[in-house]
């Protein structure tokens, strides 16, 4: 092989340029060496976001001096608003910046919004002055200034989440080129560095820094998660000259609008019976730009009449079956999407409701330290680091032999596990909390609202099964919304998972809302309140659990309907294949060169 076609093949096929627009070589760009820098960010990022979010609901109670309903809903619409940002951020970057543009642009809000929080909880004009008894009337209140700092910053911070969430992963995906088997291979295992950078910071957030937040100082607590991601954002620059970029291809929003207004617009015209009729850019087209063709489906047949020919050009009325397809790929994961809805309203719990019956419970362990509430949510992810590992190591290989998918079950089957968990869970957290009323009534402290004598850890499987819904129910969500969207629309296909979480957030709020208010009419106490002694939480999460099998039956109508996109490529065994080929050609044309 000459030195020139040597060259050729170094560069990339996948469409991946650098930031100047030029075609880019896998020797110089790309690989593990670019993708170190982005697991380093995600490490100090997620411990920045979890720092602050999963102890938020006792800084809105403690510092701010609001009530149980209140500090929830501030807690669950903040959080809302972190996942639903996403969507809008990956529709920017697809569009018009990019991705590495739109990460940089939104790290700046990001980080504008951590300093600010930081300073809101530092500087004392920016918050009330204590209060030992924090369930008095007596505390005084946040001034409105006090409080739109304090809001200010939080939502400030969720604007650059939103461009920074949807995008970080597919800017590390893109750093491996599929149309190269070795680096396809590859990228798969860069998903199990993904998931432990994840973990590593998720747990650092959750543990170290809620124990200072509570034990320390809230300045510090805030601080060092802000100084932390300022570093990341470092790290992630620092790793500029080595990234791979893919240039914008237009809003997929306007694409998938295209495909459904040209349908529309053609109701009546009859489908050919041969799909090759349908228009269709020649394979060059594709090639040139580093996109996949794709073949034309029965699935929504009814969508490809927007391919129909009818002598106009016109894009709202003609599009390519390639569009049409990536169109119909995204409209057929809705319905999953729908379904995860409620699953994402029990996530929205551990940070909220969990912590604040933690409040009530003995925490001491020993004489001198207290477990901080907010660091149950530990075992969460040290539960779902444990069993992703077991799922892997075991579970795979095991059900691999039976059902010869190499991913053991289909990723819809793994939801459906995790959907099943989530019944579990909330019927032994209803239970648990039966409990918990039960020993506060027989020591005569209900209306006292005073600290229940049992331990803390008696949270602990509520906690733990979470995890380990975690690894079966969000890692086959995040995998299955991104394996399922098409190559152009990955960034969108992100963001349909945040999206869940978003949305599960304001119905947690709109649910926790409505249910207090009406528990609370016609002379009753309510299931909600400030003193969770005299509250109903066990009928709550009963309800929860009704809501959860519901929502079961109806992800079973779902996923029984879906199609899955071919993902044959996908197989680590085909890799093995094409790799084995590939050796066996190079052997060829040394043998030729050498005769």
């Amino acid at each position: 092989m000459s030195a020139e076609e040597g060259n050729i093949d170094d560069y990339t096929q996948d469409g991946t340029v650098d930031l100047k627009g030029k075609p880019v070589r896998r020797s110089k760009r790309g690989g593990w060496r670019a993708c170190s820098f982005v697991v380093v960010y995600e490490v100090f990022e997620r411990m920045a976001f979890h720092g602050i979010s999963s102890n938020l609901v006792m800084y809105l109670t403690d510092k701010l001096h609001h009530g149980t309903v209140k500090s929830a809903n501030n807690v669950t619409n903040w959080g809302g608003t972190i996942w639903v940002t996403p969507i809008l951020g990956a529709g920017l970057a697809e569009a018009h910046l990019g991705r590495y543009w739109t990460f940089v642009i939104a790290s700046f809000f990001y980080l504008m919004g951590m300093i600010v929080l930081t300073l809101s909880v530092s500087l004392a004009g920016l918050k009330p002055p204590p209060c030992k008894d924090i369930n008095s009337q007596d505390c005084m209140k946040a001034s409105t200034l006090q409080l739109g700092a304090f809001f200010a910053a939080l939502y400030t911070l969720a604007v650059g989440t939103g461009g920074t969430k949807p995008n970080i992963l597919t800017i590390a995906a893109d750093q491996f080129d599929d149309f190269e088997p070795k680096e396809k291979a590859h990228k798969l295992s860069f998903f199990n560095w993904w998931m432990f950078s994840i973990f590593f910071g998720t747990l650092l957030g959750n543990t170290t820094l809620v124990y200072i937040q509570d034990d320390v100082g809230w300045a510090l607590g805030y601080g060092l998660p802000t100084l932390g991601l300022a570093i990341s954002i470092v790290i992630f620059l620092a790793g500029t000259p080595f990234y791979r970029h893919k240039k914008p291809t237009g809003s997929p929003f306007t694409r998938m609008a295209k495909v459904i207004v040209a349908t529309i617009r053609k109701w009546n015209v009859p489908l050919p019976t041969d799909p090759r009729e349908l228009y269709e850019l020649d394979l060059e087209a594709y090639a040139q730009k580093g996109k996949y063709k794709i073949g034309s489906t029965q699935n929504l047949r009814f969508f490809n009449k927007a391919a129909v020919k009818t002598g106009s050009t016109n894009p709202w009325m003609l599009c390519s079956v390639t569009q049409v397809e990536e169109t119909k790929q995204m409209l057929a994961m809705i319905p999953i999407l729908v379904a995860m809805f409620v699953p994402s309203t029990m996530v929205a719990q551990i940070n909220t409701l969990f912590v604040k019956q933690g409040t009530t419970l003995d925490r001491a362990i020993g004489s001198s330290f207290k477990t901080p509430p907010a660091s149950l949510t530990g075992f969460v992810t040290l539960s779902m680091l444990v069993c992703v590992v077991l799922y892997d190591r075991y579970f795979v290989r095991i059900t691999r032999r039976w059902t010869k998918n190499p991913r053991g079950i289909t990723l819809l089957q793994r939801m459906g596990i995790g959907l099943v968990i989530h019944i579990i869970i909330m019927v032994i957290a209803s239970f648990t909390e039966r409990y918990r009323l039960s020993v506060a009534k027989d020591h005569g402290i209900v209306e006292k609202g005073q600290q229940v004598p049992l331990t803390i850890f008696i949270l602990l499987p509520q906690f733990v099964l979470m995890g380990t819904a975690d690894a079966f129910l969000e890692v086959a969500k995040i995998e299955f919304f991104y394996d399922q969207a098409p190559e152009s629309m990955k960034s969108l296909g992100t963001s349909y998972s945040m999206t869940t979480l978003g949305v599960g957030n304001f119905l947690s709020s709109f649910l926790l809302s409505t249910i207090s208010d009406k528990t609370k009419r016609h002379g009753r106490k309510g299931w909600i309140l400030n003193n969770l002694n005299v509250s109903h939480l066990d009928y709550y999460y009963a309800f929860f659990a009704i809501l959860n099998v519901l929502n079961f039956v109806f992800f079973l109508v779902v996923a029984k309907f879906y199609v899955y996109k071919t993902e044959v490529s996908d197989s680590m065994e085909v890799l093995t294949e094409e790799l084995k080929v590939m050796r066996l050609r190079a052997s060829a044309q040394e043998a030729t060169i050498v005769g």
